[in-house]
């Protein structure tokens, strides 16, 4: 069964938006370089609804294989060298995963 792990990053307000841009950046290489991630998209938030941001400004929706490559995920190497990337940066981060059911 495939499972989705969304992402909201919520970084503090003096980031560069050239430091965002990186990140989304790197983001988006995890598709082929991570094994299991059968889709991946990312990108910046651009809602109108403006009253729901809450200052989450960068999304990510990962599609993986199954729930051990979302497993795997998490200490994948690359993974891990984003994650120290927003060490200073990064004021919270939402979660969610679950299994795709149709």
């Amino acid at each position: 069964m495939m499972f989705e792990h969304l992402v909201s990053f919520k970084f503090n307000e003096n980031l560069d938006p050239q430091k965002e841009k990186e990140l989304l950046e790197t983001i988006l290489s995890f598709k082929n370089n991570i094994p299991g991630i059968v889709d991946l998209s990312a990108g910046i938030n651009v809602t109108e609804e403006t009253e729901q941001v809450q200052g989450y400004t960068l999304g990510l929706r990962v599609t993986f294989q199954d729930q051990e490559s979302l497993r795997q995920y998490g200490p994948h190497p690359l993974h891990q060298q984003f994650v120290k990337s927003l060490e200073g940066i990064i004021e919270n981060v939402i979660v969610i995963d679950y299994p795709i059911v149709k």
